[in-house]
């Protein structure tokens, strides 16, 4: 194969971890992001590019010879980028990693996910979905679920869309929030319901090329912005992976239950599928369930999964594109990889940008992952509530977590917040 001039598509940690992992790559030539940031600056050409501007991402496709086009975020895969390529005569003939429209609905609304994981047998928990127009029969169906109750907006948002409440009428009263005050906008214009499952969570990441696919090692991160996951979600705080707890029975049930069958359901219902699949999966006893699809890499796990993986990551994606990804054997390293997060003061709710972040050292063992970091007049400063990730290697979970938290000490910026105890419940 040729070498390949690849364009990232985002601007966060995981993507910061594709550019450092492609360029590592025999396969690589060169290596785009869009819009990037200053961690992506130093491994690749930042363009100043919105991940939904697909007219602009055209120009700069066909300006800078891409030959492969590697999509971060769900939103450009929900609004349709992949087809977007497929109906162009111009791009046609470049691969996008990252399903087309039709396939990224298993993330864009919860209701098709859970229909679709219900028509393949996959095992999730029990639900109902309701609109403004049959809110009645949501109050009905809460009436005859036992507390916790959780409600999901059916759309994107932003991670931000799902509430576990303990008392029936805060429950009745936040239903109405969503369906009729529209309290997460246009996602919530419908509302799924579904039982509480109480379990211990993890994320599982699947490749496929259409037909053939491979499992990625898993992983478990850590939403909650409190110590002993306490107070509000997050984009992620932090991860570890190996999960200790995902033994080999355990990891056998979930290939044979959820990732056969999803893969075989893609297959069946005709969809079109190429790129991940990321499961949110929760071990309930003995058997996992799925919580969710996601049809992207997860942030802050693709931070500790690429680590971990000693392939060859373009000639991967390559062999992706070219549907014949059965040629590719997973080599994965035993050490554990962890992540911790460092956010801004305030996240996840207000927080102020430009910060300037000191303390980033030239040469480490370990990996400082960029997100929300811009590059201003020569210094690097904080343009987001995740603003990097400091990623570590070693041969148990302690020993990697103490390598990344002595190298987060070392760096600061105003309002630096990080979690001290990532990896506790392990």
């Amino acid at each position: 194969m040729k070498k390949l001039n690849i364009l990232v598509l985002g601007s966060g940690g995981r993507e910061h971890t594709f550019c450092w992992k492609l360029a590592q790559s025999k396969s690589t030539n060169q290596i785009f992001a869009a819009p990037g940031n200053a961690g992506t600056a130093r491994l690749a050409n930042n363009l100043d590019i919105g991940i939904n501007d697909f007219d602009a991402l055209k120009k700069a496709v066909i300006e800078n010879n891409i030959d492969l086009v590697l999509v971060g975020p769900e939103a450009p895969l929900v609004n349709g980028v992949h087809d977007y390529f497929l109906a162009d005569i111009q791009l046609k003939n470049i691969p996008v990693i990252g399903p087309q429209k039709f396939g990224a609905t298993l993330e864009g609304s919860k209701e098709f996910a859970k229909a679709f994981m219900s028509r393949h047998n996959i095992p999730t928990a029990q639900y109902g979905s309701f609109t403004p127009g049959n809110i009645e029969e949501g109050y009905a169906f809460l009436d005859q679920m036992t507390a916790p109750y959780v409600l999901k907006a059916d759309g994107l948002a932003g991670g931000k869309g799902v509430l576990i409440i303990n008392d029936l009428d805060i429950a009745k009263k936040e239903l109405s929030n969503m369906l009729l005050d529209q309290k997460f906008g246009k996602a919530s214009s419908k509302v799924v319901i579904e039982e509480f499952l109480s379990g211990i969570e993890l994320s599982c990441f699947v490749l496929t090329d259409g037909t053939n696919y491979i499992t990625f090692p898993m992983a478990k991160d850590y939403k909650r912005i409190g110590e002993g996951d306490t107070g509000l979600n997050t984009g992620g705080m932090g991860a570890v992976s190996p999960v200790p707890f995902a033994d080999e029975k355990f990891c056998k049930a979930i290939q044979e239950t959820i990732v056969k069958p999803t893969i075989n359901g893609l297959k069946k219902d005709k969809i079109p599928y190429v790129g991940f699949v990321f499961i949110g999966l929760i071990r309930v006893g003995d058997a996992p369930y799925v919580i969710e699809y996601n049809v992207r890499m997860g942030d802050p796990e693709t931070q500790v999964v690429l680590p971990r993986i000693k392939n060859d990551l373009a000639e991967m994606l390559y062999y992706t594109a070219i549907g014949k990804l059965d040629q590719v054997e997973l080599i994965i390293d035993d050490k554990t990889a962890t992540t911790v997060v460092a956010v801004s003061g305030g996240y996840p709710e207000a927080y102020e940008k430009e910060k300037i972040i000191k303390g980033l050292p030239s040469s480490t063992d370990s990996s400082i992952f960029h997100a929300g970091t811009i590059i201003k007049q020569g210094e690097i400063l904080t343009n987001g509530g995740r603003v990097l990730a400091v990623t570590s290697l070693a041969d148990d979970c302690k020993k990697a977590l103490l390598k990344s938290y002595e190298l987060l000490n070392k760096i600061n910026f105003e309002g630096m917040y990080f979690r001290k105890d990532i990896g506790f419940d392990l």
